[in-house]
């Protein structure tokens, strides 16, 4: 973003960013705690994991609050209507992933306690480290305003998605072997359908940086995103 002269302008630009970053940070946080209850096989963590989604949904409402406030005060333009605009749009993707997080919680406490790890869990826990990578180096690109880094989370959604291309003939066998596990393996399979809305809703957020740096929108190119 470009500096101004109005001082007060740019501590509202900047208090802007700084809340978006927060937001960001604390999806991060949710992420990670669910894919730690997950491995570990922790419903009391999810659960009180899922209870942080509350702070995200009101940054969420914070923000759209600043961003539709400076608008109007304001009338921005150039790159700082751009920026704003990107934020508008990027908050509802950070939402949507926390939301991501929540589910994956849910299923880890319908899961239970203890009992012995399905095969497939390996892949999934790979998967997510890919997913939640990527989810790191898009808000790390937005925050840096590099397009190179952006593109990079972009091209790597291909590796999500060969995990999940993966995972589904793995569920399959289990549930010809063991059938009666079929609830179990079935919360499995839709913890991987989350990582890979995750990566979705990760490049989404990676292409909006080039839009926010350039001014150039390439968010309908090779097929459609997470809605």
């Amino acid at each position: 973003m470009m500096k101004h002269t109005d001082r007060e302008y740019e501590q509202e630009l900047e208090s802007l960013r700084e809340h978006v970053l927060l937001m960001g940070a604390r999806v991060e946080e949710l992420l990670g705690g669910a894919m730690k209850a997950f491995e570990e096989r922790d419903p009391e963590l999810a659960s009180r994991v899922a209870a942080s989604d509350e702070r995200v949904d009101q940054l969420e409402v914070e923000i759209d609050e600043m961003a539709l406030r400076i608008l109007a005060r304001r009338q921005p333009v150039a790159s700082d209507l751009r920026f704003i605009t990107t934020t508008l749009k990027l908050v509802t993707d950070l939402e949507r992933v926390a939301d991501l997080g929540v589910n994956i919680c849910e299923r880890v406490v319908e899961c239970g306690q203890g009992g012995n790890p399905l095969p497939m869990r390996a892949s999934l826990l790979r998967m997510a480290g890919a997913a939640l990578a990527m989810f790191h180096d898009a808000l790390d690109s937005f925050v840096a305003g590099d397009v190179t880094r952006a593109r990079q989370v972009v091209a790597r959604d291909r590796e999500v998605d060969s995990y999940y291309a993966q995972i589904f003939p793995e569920f399959v066998s289990y549930l010809v072997r063991e059938p009666s596990l079929v609830e179990y393996a079935t919360r499995m399979q839709a913890i991987g359908k989350y990582l890979e809305r995750i990566a979705d809703h990760a490049t989404n957020l990676a292409e909006m940086v080039e839009f926010m740096v350039r001014g150039q929108d390439v968010r309908h190119g090779a097929r459609a995103r997470a809605h």
